[in-house]
This record gives structure tokens, C-alpha cells and sequence, in this order.
């Protein structure tokens, strides 16, 4: 019903960061730069996940998970962002719209259980060592995964019809490089006050969850590592959990930001920051995280690299 209510009229316009740039060109090849490490990092991490007999733990299950969003995340806004610079237009069609904002409300709630759920397997690994393997099996893992995608679509399939539905009666340029409910609301001439409140409920239940499950398991892991006489042991515990503690930090707190806070401390400048801060720069940032601080990361990709070598 809202494709067909929107289609009259017509295209919406992504003004994107390029026409803010003193230098378009050069900010479009370091996008497509960082689109490109991304891309990359998360596909390699992923091959090595598969393939590494080393890496066939719960940990990198979930890493794995991890590393096929960012892989889509970035994919749902930047190859359009760029089309649009190359082709100097700036056009978006209500059902490409749609479509991105689908995608990216499912991916990022996807993501915000999955921390949660990455949490608490660090938090079984280094509490209960002892019962890890039962506690965490495969089948555990394969439902914790599919509970990340199933409420991740539901934040999709219930955000996107209801944000599109709006009568956009005003300008139809969207002061951003994708399609985010909070600017397609910006456009609406309508009354979405409520919306916003349920809409700021919504979030709330979906990051409180996971932070209860992430500040209970990380409060437990302190105690446990407190209480660890091996220094070689806290050392590796601490390691583990660093670079989940990193990305849950730079994940959330855009989050909050961008759907918890009020209007007022809004901007479109410092809007379109933030979400090039989690939407491009994070899925950069998290292949290399959990690659460059972990050896047996490390170990297997270059155990791939020399059979690459032998290969050739």
C-alpha cells in the first residue's frame, strides 16, 4: 500500500556528504577506498573462519555471523551513495528507499543481539570452561544466530511500512547519503510525534536487552578474571573480550545516538558523522579488530597465504 501511495510522487533525492565537500572527488575515492578494505576484510575473515579447522569454534561462528552483516551492511547504502556521485545524480526511487531502509534496520538489529549474543558466549568460555562445549554447541550457536535475524526483521518489516507510509508533502530531498527513518521523517508534513515515541520505545527495548546481557556477562567475567592467579590467564581473557568491548562501545553509542536522543541535539551534519562512523567506517574497523589482536586469526591467514604460495 505504501509503494503504491508513494510512486505518485515520484523520486526522492539523497543530497548526500559530496555537495558539503570542498573536494567531492577526492572524498568519493576514500569511500570507495574504505568500501573496498571492508569488503575485503569481511569476506577473508569469513573464508578463514570456514575453511581453518582451528577457527571452527563458537566464538568465530558468531564472528562469522559478525563479518556477513558489516558485508551487507556497507553494501546496503555505499554502492548506491557512489553510483549517484559517479553519475552525478541523486535520485533514489520509493521502492530502492524502501528497500535500503529494510535492509538497514534489520542488519543493525541484527547486530545489537548479536554483541549480545557474542557476550555471553565469552562470558560461558571464561565462567564455565569446564561445561563451554555443552553449553555452547552448535545447535545453541545455529538458534542464537537465528533469533539475531528473526528480530532484526522484525525491526524492518514493522519501522519500514509505517516511516514510508507518511505523506511527504514537502521537500522530497533527503538531507542524507541513505535512506534513514530519521530523515525520511524530517520530510513528512505530517504529525509523526507519535511514531517518534513509539519509535524511541522500540530502540529502547531493543538495545536494553542486549546491554543487560552484555553489562551481566561482562560483570561476571570481571569477577571471574579478578579471581584468576594465572597472569598468562588474565592476559588472554582480557585480549578476548577487548575487541568485543571495542565494538559494542562504537556500535551502541551511535545507536543511542541517532535513534534515543532527542531532536534537539540533532543536525543533519552531525546525523550523516555518525552514521558514516558506524554504517562505513565500522564494518572497516571490525575484520581488522578481530584479525590483527588474535593469533590464531593471524595464524590461519598465513597458513592460507603459504598454501597459496605452494599452490602457484
Amino acid at each position: 500500500m505504501w509503494l503504491t501511495n508513494q510512486t505518485l510522487g515520484g523520486n526522492f533525492f539523497l543530497l548526500g556528504i559530496f555537495n558539503r565537500s570542498s573536494h567531492p572527488g577526492l572524498l568519493c575515492s576514500l569511500i570507495f577506498g574504505l568500501f573496498l578494505m571492508a569488503v575485503t576484510g569481511n569476506i577473508i575473515l569469513i573464508l578463514l573462519i570456514h575453511t581453518d579447522p582451528c577457527l571452527q569454534t563458537p566464538m568465530y561462528f558468531f564472528i562469522n555471523q559478525l563479518s556477513l552483516m558489516d558485508l551487507m551492511y556497507i553494501s546496503v547504502t555505499v554502492p548506491k551513495m557512489l553510483v549517484n556521485q559517479l553519475a552525478k545524480v541523486r535520485t533514489i526511487s520509493v521502492l530502492g528507499c524502501g528497500t535500503q531502509m529494510f535492509f538497514y534496520l534489520l542488519l543493525g538489529g541484527a547486530e545489537y543481539c548479536l554483541l549480545g549474543a557474542m557476550a555471553y558466549d565469552r562470558y560461558v568460555a571464561i565462567c564455565h570452561p569446564l561445561h563451554y562445549s555443552v553449553l555452547m554447541n552448535y545447535r545453541v550457536c545455529l538458534l542464537l544466530a537465528s533469533a539475531c535475524w528473526f528480530v532484526g526483521s522484525l525491526d524492518g518489516i514493522m519501522l519500514t511500512p509505517i516511516t514510508m507510509s507518511f505523506p511527504f508533502c514537502q521537500s522530497r530531498e533527503i538531507r542524507h547519503f541513505f535512506c534513514e527513518v530519521p530523515a525520511m521523517l524530517k520530510l513528512s508534513c505530517s504529525n509523526t510525534s507519535l511514531y517518534e515515541i513509539l519509535m524511541y520505545f522500540c530502540c529502547v527495548l531493543m538495545l536494553l536487552i542486549p546491554v543487560t546481557v552484555i553489562s551481566s556477562s561482562y560483570y561476571f567475567i570481571i569477577l571471574t578474571i579478578h579471581r584468576m592467579k594465572s597472569t598468562e590467564g588474565r592476559k588472554k581473557a582480557f585480549a578476548t573480550c577487548s575487541s568485543h568491548i571495542m565494538i559494542v562501545t562504537i556500535f551502541y553509542g551511535a545507536g543511542i545516538y541517532t535513534y534515543m536522543l532527542p531532536n534537539s541535539y540533532h543536525t543533519p551534519e552531525k546525523d550523516m558523522m555518525v552514521s558514516f562512523f558506524y554504517t562505513i567506517l565500522t564494518p572497516v574497523l571490525n575484520p581488522i579488530i578481530y584479525s590483527l589482536r588474535n593469533k590464531d586469526v593471524t595464524g590461519a591467514l598465513k597458513k592460507m597465504l603459504r598454501a597459496g604460495k605452494v599452490s602457484y
